[in-house]
């Protein structure tokens, strides 16, 4: 789906995500933990979510959210996100996106 690619490219690190979801908010924490500020675009909450949920799917993420990109390519969900953190790859990818500033912007 064109929408997701857009997103996905034009911001450095991008979950997909339902604002009910719990694994989603966790990984959303993980990375504010490790200094990125991640884009995330919850698809409940938005009106073509359905179809975006479809076109994740069909991507190959193993559940529809979360699904994580980071530099416009597609990592995965919840389960490829916490291998590369126990694997210490996710910080290396993450690297250009952290803020070295881990102030909050309120």
């Amino acid at each position: 789906m064109e929408k997701i690619g857009k997103v996905a490219s034009e911001n450095g690190v991008v979950i997909f995500s339902k604002s009910t979801c719990c694994l989603c908010y966790a990984v959303q924490i993980l990375f504010r933990d490790l200094g990125v500020q991640p884009l995330v675009h919850e698809i409940d909450h938005d009106p073509e979510g359905k179809d975006i949920e479809k076109a994740l799917m069909r991507m190959g993420c193993s559940g529809p959210v979360p699904a994580v990109y980071i530099g416009g390519k597609l990592v995965g969900s919840t389960n490829e996100v916490m291998s590369l953190h126990l694997s210490g790859s996710l910080v290396q990818l993450l690297r250009p996106y952290q803020q070295t500033n881990l102030s909050s912007h309120d």
